[in-house]
């Protein structure tokens, strides 16, 4: 790094980056996707890495390979990387990419100096960075950054804690240039900022006032916005906020104009897989109602979430074309897109109680409930049981410290549907003893941001009978994953199935064929189903939700193939909380039977939009 500039030999390099996150997009449109960035006109591409999504359980490492693989796909469409290694990436990722086994043992001690929570980064980081320091570009690889922590200002001020990663990336072989990134304010640069490392911030607009703040703290080296926020995400329940392609280019604008270098975010936001988004507290300081994100992260980007470029792409496209080295490239071919619209034919049904005691963790007997952490469930639901005693009157029962929404059923009859009231509590009413009362406890993601970072989920406080806790619960959670890859398609091929019934609270197992010729990216629909997850030809394609604003699934071409392709679907409320007949809920009718269309539309009423999955503001 010189006084003003990044260099390389000698001569100064303004990086012109875009995010694209590895875990986000199939790794077979890996090269479409960084093709794509290449033809909007930047020469580098940034990623995060998420901790809990390479380590599940404590210990249990999974492809850490692919981020090598990543870098190398990098390096082969000729683009530079920056890579930010957390251990917190917020990212609108589940827990801000921390283990929940981790947070939920440890937490307001992690993101600290605390030395379980540095003993536990130190062994991930031992496993990871070998797939970084080999790729450096000292090495002859892409990696040009690597970045400490992430926008550490924002949630704390614990120099000696930023001080030890600096040191251990450095320990561990980091060479090329470190960097921190904070938002653009005095305090979050004094918090987030480390001796003699760059630091960065980020924005979505006001160029000149951001960089005159890290001016302020930083009176030398090449300014840089870490994040130029040229889109926004989106929250289950809320109509999703658009920014402008006009906009956001005359921002882009702005930023090159001060001399500066850039990482649009997104550049290509793609989707958050198998129940990994995260979640939101309300408020100007975080701490509010849960906001809950959806499973697209098209996140307004110029790159939409099938590949597409839109408006944004050539607006950011002409405003980048005079700061490349050379011609800006050609767009690369498109992917393909399904042929057309095929139905699912549903085969079987498992009600819900059967799926967890066939696929779900073991039951704990405990005097209070314990949370999803102390099951070693990271996302998906718990069931728990208790009994209220009797005779007695009825009295209101209330669940404290529920996260996020529980599924009620009392005396084997289905009750409402609860949610976090204001402080945190929810009301069931006015129950009689003797009861036997089950709540059905959902995980709507963890927070990604903010002072409620790493609060554990499930019934964190109790359950309540007038001013009586009840004790003596039996819990026990399923997690997502139990229905992953080639471990969870054994154990699905396990359960006994009884006859289909569209919608009906429980795992539904069908087929969808594509005929010869006809594979390409997707989109499922689930007309009249409520909230759940989905799987297509083994893939975890998310979480999907009646209240929108999104509707579908992005389905990756590359998870097809020609014939016949299994879908499950999870579903875990059943439409308007309707019973059905012998129990099942919401198997009235209005559920149909689930759909594969097209991108762009094909599929008759409630068809994917052309542009994108989510409905505008």
């Amino acid at each position: 790094m010189g006084e003003r500039d990044f260099e390389a030999d000698g001569r100064p390099v303004r990086l012109l980056s875009g995010a694209l996150h590895y875990f986000r997009v199939h790794e077979a449109q890996w090269g479409h996707r960084l093709a794509m960035l290449r033809a909007m006109g930047l020469n580098c591409v940034e990623t995060y890495v998420p901790w809990n999504w390479h380590e599940p359980r404590p210990g249990e490492l999974r492809d850490v390979a692919a981020l090598g693989r990543f870098l190398d796909a990098v390096r082969a469409a000729g683009l530079l990387a920056i890579v930010r290694p957390g251990p917190y990436i917020c990212a609108e990722w589940e827990n801000g990419g921390l283990p929940s086994w981790l947070t939920g043992a440890l937490g307001r001690r992690v993101r600290t100096r605390d030395a379980a929570f540095l003993r536990a980064v130190d062994g991930w980081w031992r496993a990871l960075l070998p797939q970084v320091v080999a790729r450096q570009c000292d090495r002859g690889g892409p990696v040009v950054l690597v970045q400490v922590e992430n926008e550490y200002g924002s949630y704390g001020s614990d120099a000696a804690y930023l001080g030890h990663l600096t040191w251990r990336l450095r320990e561990l072989g980091v060479t090329v240039p470190l960097c921190t990134s904070d938002g653009a304010e005095d305090h979050m640069l004094t918090g987030g900022s480390v001796p003699g490392v760059l630091a960065t911030v980020n924005f979505g607009s006001g160029a000149r006032d951001a960089f005159a703040a890290l001016r302020r703290h930083q009176g030398r080296g090449p300014l840089m916005c870490m994040e130029f926020w040229c889109g926004w995400f989106a929250h289950w329940g809320r109509a999703a906020d658009g920014r402008g392609a006009a906009d956001a280019a005359a921002a882009l604008r702005e930023v090159l104009e001060c001399g500066a270098s850039v990482n649009v975010y997104m550049a290509h936001g793609g989707t958050s897989f198998g129940g990994w988004a995260g979640a939101n507290r309300a408020g100007e300081l975080q701490d509010g109602a849960l906001l809950p994100t959806v499973t697209s992260y098209d996140y307004g980007a110029p790159v939409d979430e099938r590949g597409r470029p839109t408006e944004k792409f050539w607006r950011m496209r002409e405003v980048l074309a005079p700061y490349a080295q050379g011609p800006v490239p050609e767009l690369p071919e498109p992917e393909p897109v399904l042929a057309g619209p095929v139905g699912v034919v549903l085969s079987g049904w498992l009600p819900l109680d059967a799926v967890v005691e066939a696929l779900g963790e073991p039951e704990v007997c405990a005097g209070q409930p314990p949370t999803f952490e102390e099951l070693g469930v990271d996302r998906g639901l718990v069931r728990y049981r208790l009994a209220v005693p009797g005779p007695r009157r009825p009295y209101t029962l209330k669940v404290v410290g529920l996260r996020d929404r529980a599924v009620t059923v009392l005396d084997g009859v289905r009750g409402p549907v609860l949610e976090e009231g204001d402080a945190g509590d929810a009301v069931l009413g006015a129950v009689p003893g003797p009861a036997a009362v089950e709540l059905w406890v959902e995980s709507l993601g963890r927070v990604n941001y903010g002072p409620r970072l790493g609060e554990p989920k499930g019934i964190t406080g109790g359950v309540l009978h007038e001013r009586q806790y009840l004790h003596g619960v039996r819990a026990r959670g399923l997690r997502l994953d139990a229905v992953d890859g080639a471990s969870g398609a054994a154990a699905v091929d396990g359960l006994a199935f009884g006859a289909p019934v569209a919608g009906a609270r429980g795992l539904h197992r069908g087929t969808v064929t594509v005929p010869a010729g006809g594979v390409g990216d997707a989109v499922l629909e689930l007309p009249g189903w409520t909230r759940g997850f989905a799987w297509v030809g083994g893939f975890p394609v998310g979480r999907y939700w009646s209240v929108g604003p999104q509707r579908g699934l992005f389905v990756p071409g590359p998870v097809l193939r020609e014939g016949e392709n299994e879908v499950l679907v999870l579903e875990l409320e059943g439409p308007d909380g309707a019973e059905g007949p012998d129990g099942a809920d919401g198997a009235d009718g209005a559920a149909g039977a689930p759909r594969l269309v097209p991108w762009g539309g094909g599929g008759g009423g409630g068809a994917a939009p052309a542009r994108r999955l989510l409905t505008p503001r």
